[in-house]
């Protein structure tokens, strides 16, 4: 049995696991590849553990109980042979609201921009790319949203006739903020990820997702997959719901790394993530995004999403973009890439380790049908609130 997780040895980690012992999920950490429990009344949630004034601090100081080695825990969490009666991963959120960055890496922003001048052909992209590239370069990495030169660029788009919505949250004053599921809807570690039946054209989106304390306090990450429907946005910036919002389609975890004296702001900003597609036709994919490449700081994505204008007391979960749009053929020339049912998807990062999912049809994937309400009351039937 190997280490799926990549977990690395030092870090504080906190998650949830779900056990036929127990009504509701279990709040976990992991110490020397052992899964411990750490639910209790003060925290029974991970919301609660985040809303600590140190929440390290007191993952570090709660003993909890052995439930399992990581990598037993690990492999029961596939989807595919997953046995209930043992415990397996979920997301490592729970009652955190669960929200998105878009275009927020430049180099993204092209291929938003195609999307949308393509009206979700695939076959049409490569020519917009290669057009839209010679007008502007294909080194956008140093701009800055909102500078005098970035301005000037959006004007040379805008004569081309180039202008989209995208450009004004990519190298406007303004982020891009939406929802990407609702609180307990994200799935876990070797949960299978949907994709929305209509959509042909598709793609992960490798990330990284900062998790913030209700008052707007970072206390830690975790990787993401922020599924998307290409086709289905670049028909129009008004379905963004249904190309971002369907069932199983965000993926989180393995674990929240919070922030201690040895794990920082700053080691996300450094962060290189990596991803991996593995079809079940023989093809793969890999590509790599550095967060040093983001076009605005995790702090000011967290900014925009949450403040005086907009409060989430239970905290949030917010993914902060990818620089990383596979346009590579997978079949006929020139049609780029999507995915396939039963693709194999690793996101990873050396200080977060991996996060592992199947692509299927959202219907095909287990409804959600655990919520908000349910988690209150098998805790309350618990004793825990």
């Amino acid at each position: 049995m190997t280490n799926t997780t990549l977990l690395p040895d030092e870090g504080l980690f906190i998650g949830r696991v779900r056990t036929s012992e127990a009504s509701h999920p279990l709040v976990v950490t992991v110490r020397g590849g052992t899964v411990f429990d750490i639910t209790s009344s003060m925290a029974p949630t991970v919301r609660d553990v985040c809303e600590m004034p140190d929440p390290a601090g007191y993952v570090q100081a709660t003993r909890g109980e052995p439930i399992g080695s990581l990598d037993a825990i690990a492999a029961n969490s596939f989807q595919a042979a997953r046995d209930p009666q043992k415990p397996y991963l979920l997301s490592p959120v729970d009652l955190q609201a669960v929200k998105a960055s878009g275009v927020t890496f430049v180099v993204s922003l092209l291929e938003r921009v195609i999307e949308e001048q393509a009206r979700g052909s695939a076959e049409k992209a490569d020519a917009i790319r290669a057009d839209i590239a010679g007008l502007i370069g294909h080194d956008l990495s140093k701009l800055k949203p909102g500078t005098p030169e970035a301005m000037e660029i959006k004007a040379k788009l805008i004569e081309r006739g180039a202008w989209s919505q995208y450009l004004e949250v990519g190298i406007g004053p303004d982020a891009e903020i939406f929802t990407k599921c609702q609180p307990m809807a994200s799935v876990g570690f070797g949960a299978d990820v949907g994709l929305h039946p209509v959509s042909t054209w598709n793609n992960p989106e490798p990330e990284i997702a900062m998790i913030a304390a209700g008052s707007g306090k970072i206390v830690g990450a975790t990787l993401g997959n922020d599924v998307n429907l290409r086709d289905v946005e670049g028909r129009s910036a008004l379905l963004l719901g249904k190309a971002k919002d369907n069932n199983a389609s965000a993926a989180l975890g393995p674990f929240i790394r919070l922030f201690d004296d040895n794990f920082s702001i700053d080691d996300v900003k450094q962060a290189i993530v990596r991803m991996k597609v593995e079809g079940e036709d023989g093809f793969s994919l890999e590509g790599a995004s550095s967060m040093a490449e983001i076009s605005r700081s995790p702090e000011e994505l967290v900014a925009a999403a949450m403040g005086p204008h907009h409060q989430y007391p239970d905290g949030l979960a917010l993914y902060l973009g990818t620089m990383f749009v596979p346009s590579k053929d997978r079949g006929e020339k020139g049609k780029g890439f999507t995915h396939k049912v039963g693709d194999i998807v690793t996101i990873s990062s050396e200080k977060f380790g991996a996060l592992i999912n199947r692509v299927r049809l959202s219907p095909d994937c287990p409804h959600w049908t655990y919520g908000a309400s349910h988690l209150m009351r098998d805790l309350a039937r618990a004793g825990l609130i």
